[in-house]
């Protein structure tokens, strides 16, 4: 990644951010260092962005049709008979059957979220792709400091300009609805509450533009036979919505009355909701399967050679954690142990230090498993608690799903950062998290902004945090 201290001087002083910051109800209980320095990439690094963007799409599509043809028992190939029942098995482990029978069904097959936003890690070998976001935070904030940062003199040209962000998120959420003028509720569950004010602002930013978009708590929503409506007090009036963008986990459903009514209005073509209710389209397992051999011929075909060469090139080797004895003379798929395979996961607790360069995660459908919750760095924490680590993952192994992923450094890079207490800033060495935004629309994946966590040099796992610098990204 090209470090923004050898970029011009950004127009925007850390004083102007401040004040915009102070003047919005956007942020409040929000702290992160300042920097008024958009993070900079080259022509290459956004045509590379841009590629990603229609990779992860058929990815996603690839993914779809891998879970609904192992579902049924149908071949996963075209022209030879290759069944893969267990991978339904995993993406289905611990779920409610109503939601598994919702995510079979014809009404939302094929449907793959509104906003795909991947995580990626600038290492000294390229990209990392460590996690899929379809229900990310970051929108509102994004387009905000697109907002702030765009046609200044002097910095970085932020993507998302002119409200494109926006824009494009609301033509990806209502791309499967043909009214010209959907009702639209941006709907936040109190699990999810500390991302509404940004879900109001954007809400507020397309009525402004003349869209019909309202923010609104899911629990607040109205339900019956001829759909979802909006509560009065909120728009004024009472209005059926056309479109649901949820924001709120699968996981999340007991807290939310709402969760199984929705799902009977959407078979029946009452409401669109995107992300569409469909688990295994939000589960890491998925970053495993890529790289699983017995898969390899599926990806193949469901893949085109350039996507599938550039995901291979981003997603670090990952592994599903299981608990099934093998026979005498075999080996798991998975990381080496003193330079030997493993023949059961269990052994992996009283890995060396040097073999723990290991990141263990909850794959999706749990409390842990968002905001760098539910993760372990293996060689980060001392042996006892990873040997305890990897014990309770696999005794909680028949309701969940772990995944093991090769860890890769993120690279060190410098960025203008202003120290605690003074609006100087100052190259600072650190970490980088970067998180671009697509919203497909007929088939094309449109990068509309991308948000830059910048980290201090000391963080292993990168994400948003009080001493982390939060800045959008712009072309150099």
């Amino acid at each position: 990644m090209t470090s923004a201290s050898t970029s011009p001087t950004a127009a925007l002083t850390a004083g102007e951010l401040r004040a915009a910051f102070s003047a919005t109800e956007l942020f409040a209980g929000m702290e992160w260092r300042l920097s008024p320095a958009p993070w900079p990439v080259d022509a290459t690094q956004l045509a590379f962005l841009e590629q990603l963007g229609q990779a992860i799409l058929g990815f996603y599509h690839a993914v779809d049709t891998l879970y609904l043809r192992s579902a049924a028992g149908k071949s996963l190939l075209r022209n030879r008979v290759r069944t893969a029942p267990w991978v339904a098995e995993l993406y289905d482990r611990g779920k409610p059957d109503w939601l598994v029978r919702h995510a079979r069904h014809p009404r939302v097959q094929g449907r793959v979220p509104a906003v795909l936003r991947p995580d990626l890690l600038p290492t000294g070998s390229g990209f990392a792709l460590t996690e899929l976001d379809s229900v990310p935070g970051g929108i509102g904030l994004t387009a905000f400091l697109n907002a702030l940062h765009e046609h200044r003199a002097g910095g970085p040209k932020v993507l998302g300009q002119d409200g494109a962000m926006l824009d494009n998120f609301f033509r990806a959420i209502t791309r499967s609805h043909r009214q010209p003028d959907p009702v639209v509720a941006l709907a936040v569950s109190e699990e999810s509450a500390s991302y509404r004010p940004e879900m109001e602002w954007a809400a507020s930013r397309l009525r402004d533009q003349g869209r019909r978009v309202w923010c609104v708590s899911v629990n607040e929503l109205i339900l019956n036979d001829n759909g979802v409506h909006l509560p009065a007090a909120t728009a004024g009036t009472e209005l059926r919505a056309d479109v649901v963008y949820r924001f709120f986990e699968l996981f999340d459903h007991a807290a939310i009355p709402a969760f199984q009514p929705l799902l009977k209005l959407i078979e029946e073509g009452l409401v669109a909701v995107t992300p569409p209710l469909k688990p295994h389209l939000e589960e890491k397992l998925s970053l495993a399967l890529f790289h699983h051999p017995e898969l390899a011929e599926y990806w193949e075909e469901a893949l085109n050679r350039r996507h599938r060469k550039l995901l291979a090139s981003v997603i670090p080797p990952s592994w599903i954690l299981e608990t099934e004895t093998l026979p005498p003379g075999a080996f798991w798929n998975g990381p080496t142990l003193r330079g030997r395979p493993l023949r059961s996961w269990r052994e992996l607790g009283s890995a060396s230090q040097k073999d723990r360069e290991l990141i263990l995660k909850v794959s999706g459908f749990d409390a842990t498993a968002w905001g760098a919750r539910g993760v372990t760095y293996g060689a980060d924490v001392p042996g006892e608690v990873w040997r305890n680590t990897v014990d309770q993952a696999l005794a909680d192994s028949d309701s969940k799903v772990f995944i093991i992923q090769e860890f890769r450094k993120p690279a060190l890079l410098s960025h203008p950062v202003c120290p605690a207490g003074s609006d100087e800033p100052s190259p600072q060495p650190g970490r980088l998290r970067l998180c671009p935004y697509y919203f497909p629309v007929r088939g094309i994946a449109h990068l509309s902004g991308a948000l830059a966590t910048f980290c201090p040099s000391d963080k292993k796992i990168i994400h948003g945090m009080e001493d982390a610098a939060l800045v959008p990204v712009g072309l150099v």
